[in-house]
């Protein structure tokens, strides 16, 4: 019970056509084989086969055949050659095994231990192929048969092992590969190669997330959107305020955009297909950015953001200062401290004006090189927003890792949960509070992102660790 629900977790399958999963035990019905592949290389082969039909009648036909004694391979061998056509589920999952397979056999230790389980665990101790049990607890949930069922398991098994099929993270998938290393000593060292592989896999993902999470950033951050007005729009301020709700409009669906590309990208990362990104407009701006309490409980408290302010403001003080040859006497740097500083802490916890920046002369608007002028919106100048928007998809990031591949329903990614950017390090806020700020100016500092890419990096470590 729960045989295509574990293949499909470990292997990190969430497609009914590629591996069918049901609530409904006996689904498979015909042997399907899924291989782990790496680089066009076949290293583990599993094979989900049908569960048995008449394991009573099979052991006992099987012991006719074999006579006195306990019965062995090649009286099963003989049962699948002779054996009728009401023992076709049975003829189908032991033919993998007399060809050499060895044993991952599912149970739910919720269920009653009956009869039919105990001969299925003569049945397979018979082949005497290397056989290691899994009790599937679904959502941690017990029987009161779970100490028999480990007793009689441990009797006919190799090893005995616990896991569950929904609520499986990377960890525990990969302590389940590692279980094989007990029982199988024939194929060890492709065992051994495969779970190398599968560790070194998780490692390149993870860098493909940081590259994910970085591109947005700089986009998200600079993003802006204009408009040109002719000089009736200029003189007509019901024209006007209506030109800077359109933009401020087309602002949040870029931004929703960008949002969504980076969330659907990580679930192409971590193979998610019915766990999706929803990051529409409208959504978006209501939970992310209206609401007083994600800027409460998302991006960092007042004091780190003086903190950050101090330090950024600190870093283009030190540009002022060099600019005049340091005969300001670090002057800049001091004021650039001071301002940064002040800035963050009288903005950093409210919500911003309109929660968009209108850049240019007064009232937003600028001259243009061509005709008319440019009203130019964006981005908010709350100076939380950058870490409200890494706490979002560090928030979608850790839910995808905490999604197993056994689930069948369909979810939306969620923007439940508390921040993570509160939490980080003094050091990392510096050097993420710099980045961000050259961002925010329309000039990424390239020099910086080895440092914020590797800061990225252990940021999303630590939310899988959490998830």
């Amino acid at each position: 019970m729960g045989k295509s629900s574990v293949l499909a977790t470990l292997l990190e399958i969430d497609d009914n056509e590629l591996l069918r999963v049901s609530a409904t035990p006996g689904e498979t019905t015909n042997c399907q084989t899924h291989r782990v592949v790496f680089s066009d290389r076949e290293c583990v082969r599993f094979i989900d086969t049908p569960g048995f039909s008449q394991p009573v009648e099979a052991m006992r036909e099987i012991q006719r055949i074999h006579g006195e004694g306990t019965p062995g391979l090649e009286a099963i061998r003989e049962f699948m050659a002779t054996a009728g056509p009401e023992f076709g589920d049975e003829k189908r999952l032991l033919e993998p095994l007399v060809e050499g397979a060895g044993v991952l056999y599912v149970v739910d230790p919720a269920k009653p231990l009956r009869d039919d389980f105990l001969a299925e665990m003569e049945i397979l101790r018979w082949t005497g192929r290397p056989r290691l049990a899994v009790m599937n607890r679904r959502q941690g949930i017990s029987g009161p048969d779970e100490e028999e069922w480990k007793s009689r398991l441990g009797g006919a098994f190799n090893l005995t092992r616990t896991f569950d099929a929904h609520h499986a993270l990377y960890d525990e998938r990969l302590r389940l590969l590692r279980s094989l290393l007990e029982i199988e000593e024939h194929h060890r060292a492709a065992l051994e190669e495969t779970i190398r592989l599968v560790e070194q896999e998780w490692g390149t993902r993870r860098e493909e997330a940081a590259e994910c999470v970085l591109a947005f950033l700089e986009a998200a951050l600079g993003l802006r959107v204009s408009v040109t007005l002719d000089e009736k729009d200029l003189a007509l301020e019901t024209r006007r305020k209506r030109q800077e709700e359109t933009l401020t409009k087309k602002y949040y669906d870029k931004l929703a955009k960008l949002e969504r590309k980076c969330a659907g990208d990580l679930l192409k990362v971590y193979r998610h297909h019915l766990l999706k990104a929803d990051a529409d407009p409208a959504s978006y701006q209501e939970i992310d950015l209206e609401s007083s309490e994600t800027w409460s409980k998302w991006g960092l408290n007042r004091e780190q953001l003086t903190l950050v302010g101090v330090a950024t403001g600190a870093a283009a003080g030190v540009a002022l200062d060099a600019a005049t040859a340091f005969f300001s006497h670090g002057v800049g740097t001091a004021l650039g401290a001071i301002t940064g500083g002040a800035a963050a802490w009288f903005k950093g916890g409210s919500l911003p004006d309109l929660k968009v920046d209108f850049r240019g002369g007064k009232g937003g608007i600028k001259l243009d090189s061509g005709e008319g002028r440019a009203l130019t919106i964006g981005p908010p100048r709350n100076p939380n927003f950058p870490w409200v928007l890494l706490d979002g998809i560090l928030t979608r990031y850790q839910q995808m890792l905490g999604r197993a591949h056994g689930r069948r329903d369909e979810e939306r990614l969620e923007t439940a949960g508390g921040g993570f950017t509160r939490g980080f390090s003094t050091e990392r806020r510096k050097k993420l509070g710099k980045w961000f700020a050259s961002c925010l100016k329309g000039k990424p500092e390239r020099s910086l992102e080895p440092e914020v890419f590797a800061e990225l990096l252990e940021a999303l470590e630590e939310a899988g660790e959490d998830a």
